[in-house]
């Protein structure tokens, strides 16, 4: 009996996992449109062609915010390369387990110019999140900044 048992039990357990579907990917937000991503060395390469339009990314998720999970950065196609995905506080929130993770992510491409102060306190705020030091010294003057203000995401 025990024998029939087990061997009932250990054919169903295979069965079930041979059923259960591959791990599934994680969708935030919208869902994703049908268009082809753009490498983030295009996007960087040419970025005032891009502003204000829709554009779709893909990459290695290489930090996530560690406050609220409002921002992402994801990896570009080059080495050191990074783009921040920004989403609405409140409305997508990525865990910190996403990192390592590969991404796909959709949303508009914004440009914005900081005064040195402006830059200043952005530095300084990003280095609170992350709960490192900030030396204002380290901001040398005006700056640019470029991102996708997300609306969507999906992580494998």
């Amino acid at each position: 009996m025990k024998s029939l048992f087990r061997t009932t039990f250990a054919a169903a357990l295979v069965a079930a996992l041979a059923a259960a579907p591959a791990l599934a990917a994680t969708k935030y937000g919208k869902p994703l449109s049908s268009a082809t991503p753009v490498k983030v060395s295009e996007l960087m390469a040419k970025p005032d062609a891009y502003v204000g339009k829709l554009v779709k990314i893909e990459g290695l998720v290489t930090e996530v915010c560690p406050k609220r999970g409002c921002w992402i950065n994801v990896a570009g196609d080059e080495e050191f390369r990074t783009i921040r995905v920004k989403v609405e506080d409140g409305v997508i929130v990525f865990p910190l387990t996403e990192k390592g993770k590969k991404v796909v992510a959709e949303g508009t491409f914004t440009k914005t110019e900081l005064t040195k102060e402006q830059a200043i306190a952005r530095a300084k705020h990003h280095a609170e999140e992350k709960g490192t030091k900030f030396d204002p010294a380290s901001v040398t003057g005006p700056q640019t900044v470029y991102q996708v203000m997300g609306v969507g995401a999906v992580v494998e």
